[in-house]
Formats: structure tokens, sequence, C-alpha cells
């Protein structure tokens, strides 16, 4: 594909893969205990905050960051662009309430979590849209909540449908890495400030690297 891809396509994607994304992705054993490191983290520093409240998991795909907030005692609430995955998460998760929605458009009054989980869901999304995305982000964080986005670096564009064809998945879907430095930049644009930052050195010349960026409104 070109180096953009509509939301309609990304989600045609995931409605197609989420049955077994869901399997495959169950619960969060299969996230490193450095990245578990961090949502605990953002979710204690959340708890601890001037202005506790829910935290909006937005990207949630199948809803593994969910049930793990929800585990641990954070009060959180599921979006994701996918009606596919939204019914997965839902069924594996009833307790915990899930929305479709997009997140430069999240429909939701404005100051109304105290923090927002973008656990590598911005990565389908391009750079041109990335400041909506965070604009959006910092209009339901209310004023001391904070923001924890998760992401592949790098540069370019990756063809991601290759690993869903070899399950029997005929789609088309691309990902964007980003530098830290890019994230961090619209992060203060949209008037978050960066407070810790954690960044994964890829595994060898085939991969990406990862970080995580934490931010309080």
């Amino acid at each position: 594909m070109a180096g953009t891809q509509k939301a309609a396509s990304v989600r045609r994607a995931y409605d197609t893969v989420a049955e077994d994304y869901a399997a495959y992705f169950h619960d969060a054993r299969t996230d490193t205990p450095d990245n578990l490191a961090v949502i605990d983290a953002f979710a204690d520093a959340v708890a601890a905050g001037p202005a506790p409240g829910s935290v909006l998991d937005a990207g949630c795909g199948s809803g593994r960051m969910s049930r793990y907030l929800a585990a641990r005692g954070t009060a959180v609430r599921g979006l994701d662009l996918s009606p596919g995955m939204i019914a997965q998460a839902s069924r594996a998760q009833p307790g915990v309430p899930f929305d479709v929605g997009t997140l430069t458009d999240l429909p939701y009054d404005d100051g109304e979590f105290a923090g927002v989980l973008l656990w590598y869901s911005i990565i389908h999304t391009p750079a041109h849209a990335q400041p909506a995305i965070f604009a959006e982000v910092r209009r339901v964080v209310r004023a001391g909540g904070w923001v924890l986005a998760g992401f592949q670096t790098g540069a370019g564009v990756r063809d991601v449908a290759p690993a869903y064809r070899r399950y029997g998945h005929d789609v088309e879907l691309v990902r964007y890495p980003f530098t830290p430095d890019q994230v961090a930049r619209w992060m203060s644009e949209a008037g978050l400030r960066e407070t810790e930052r954690h960044v994964q050195p890829p595994e060898d010349d085939a991969s990406d690297g990862g970080c995580a960026l934490l931010a309080v409104a």
C-alpha cells in the first residue's frame, strides 16, 4: 500500500482478524515484564494523582490491557475502531464498558478521564494525523491526569498484512513507526508534559524497537 491508510481499511482488517487476534492476545502474558511495569507505573500515577478517576484504554483492540487494568483495581473503559474487536473485548470482560469509536473523534466529554492509555494504538495512523489524536486525548483527560503512549520506533511504513495472511486472513494493513522525539513533540503541542521515557532497542536488524512515553496534562 501507499504511505497512508484510511480508517475504513483498518477497521475491515481488524474485524476480519478479531477472533484469532483475541485468541492469541488473550491477556497480558504476551507482554514483557518491562512493558507491564510501565503500565503499572501509569496506573499508579493515575491513582495517586490530584484527579483520580477512570482510565480510557483508547484503541483497546480485544481488550487485554483493559482486563489487566481492571484486574489491578483500575476503573477502565475501552474504545476501538473495530466493532469485531469490541465484540471480543466485551465477551471476555463483561464488567468493563467498551465503545466503538475513533481516536481522532473520541465520543466523550471534556475532562472525562483521569488517564488515557494509547498502547500501540497510534501505529496505524500516519504522522500528519497524529496531532489530531493527541489533541483529542488532551481534551478528554482532566488537568493533572496522565497519558501513556506505546509505539514501535523507526521511520517509514511497515506492511503487516503478511503476518495475518499466514493465518488465512487476506487483509490490507500497514503500521507507522515513529521516533520518541516525534511523539513527544505531538504530546507537547497538545498540552501534555512528558515525565518518563522508556526506550527498547530493536532485537535484531529486521525488527523495530519500542518506546513508551508517560505524560501529564
